[in-house]
């Protein structure tokens, strides 16, 4: 069922930066998130999941602002692609190449790993309104074998994005009568779909990368593949990416993450999504801990609670672990965690 992810006026429009990503933080990414005041302020988000990924309708009477850094890259390492329809208003991006804009009827791609700054302006009618779609990078290299580019934007008038853009549309609408293995299979229609609707256009073509980035991209998504692996080391993922582990070194030192910081932080950014995604039946804290990588639960649970100030525990049920003072101090500790950790 579609779900309520946020909603601001000028009564919480400010406390925006701590509720954008909805409950625990498990949607979007983290950034630094703002809402223009104005004499009307309406900001609504609703959301359809399916599978691993999210069908989000946004909508404004304000314009919003996110930008999304190298540090917070650094902190949460979650990668995934967004996939705009623009409906009403604009969107302005810029990005690492320039500058991007989206206007009523046109598609735009931001990525997470890369960094950017967006602003959702609303048109002359006052409404800003787009449909998105939050895909996993791992699925969206799944259908393209060229990688698209942050900023990547187009006219959506051609046949191929009209017909994804209605079964999204129809997905996202769907009142409870399609079953979640039928909404699967119409998503994964629409993004192979609207992959080959990017294929069409040449500016979708690799754009130039130097070799150091491109060094740091490889390591990077061997690093997000591997990540499960206990034994996994510097010198390791140096050999495995046809580099010498000084090189590496010096690769994450101009990304401003030592090795061991990068792999915990990511570490815990995974073991976060299990424990908001499953239950204690499907796997324990003990399970999610092995899944990640660590070696031992007891010292995945002191590093969780030194990042996110609760334990996986607690993490995952909170209204039973802490009475509701403690519990909302708690929540608000862990989203202050999770967007200094888009």
């Amino acid at each position: 069922m579609m779900e309520t992810l946020f909603t601001f006026d000028k009564r919480n429009y400010l406390d925006c930066q701590n509720s954008f990503r909805g409950p625990r933080n498990r949607e979007y990414y983290s950034g630094d998130y703002s809402i223009d005041p104005g004499s009307v302020i309406e900001v609504r988000a609703e959301r359809k999941a399916v599978g691993s990924c999210s069908i989000i309708r946004l909508r404004s009477k304000t314009t919003l602002h996110f930008k999304r850094t190298w540090a917070h890259i650094r902190e949460d390492a979650t990668d995934v692609a967004v996939l705009w329809f623009v409906k009403r208003g604009r969107l302005s991006v810029s990005h690492q190449t320039g500058q991007s804009v989206a206007n009523p009827g046109d598609f735009l791609v931001t990525k997470s790993m890369t960094p950017f700054s967006i602003d959702c302006q609303p048109g002359d009618d006052t409404v800003h309104e787009v449909l998105h779609v939050i895909v996993p990078m791992h699925v969206l290299r799944g259908l393209l074998s060229q990688d698209i580019q942050t900023g990547f934007c187009v006219s959506a008038g051609g046949r191929k994005f009209a017909i994804a853009e209605r079964i999204l549309s129809d997905i996202f609408e769907d009142a409870g009568e399609l079953k979640d293995h039928v909404m699967q299979l119409l998503l994964d229609s629409a993004l192979s779909v609207l992959s080959d609707a990017i294929k069409d256009h040449e500016s979708c073509a690799p754009q130039r990368q130097t070799l150091s980035d491109k060094r740091l991209s490889d390591v990077l998504r061997f690093i997000e593949i591997h990540l499960s692996d206990p034994k996994l080391s510097i010198a390791t993922v140096a050999k495995s990416c046809g580099i010498s582990s000084r090189y590496l070194s010096l690769l994450l030192k101009l990304h401003g993450t030592p090795f061991s910081t990068l792999i915990w932080d990511k570490r815990l950014q995974a073991a976060q999504q299990w424990l908001s995604s499953s239950k204690a039946i499907e796997a324990s804290v003990s399970e999610i801990a092995y899944r990640v990588g660590f070696k031992s639960a007891a010292h995945f649970s002191r590093m969780f609670k030194q990042k996110f100030r609760v334990s996986p525990r607690q993490y995952r049920t909170p209204e039973l672990q802490s009475p509701p003072q403690a519990l909302r101090e708690q929540k608000a500790i862990v989203a202050d965690g999770g967007l200094s950790r888009h």
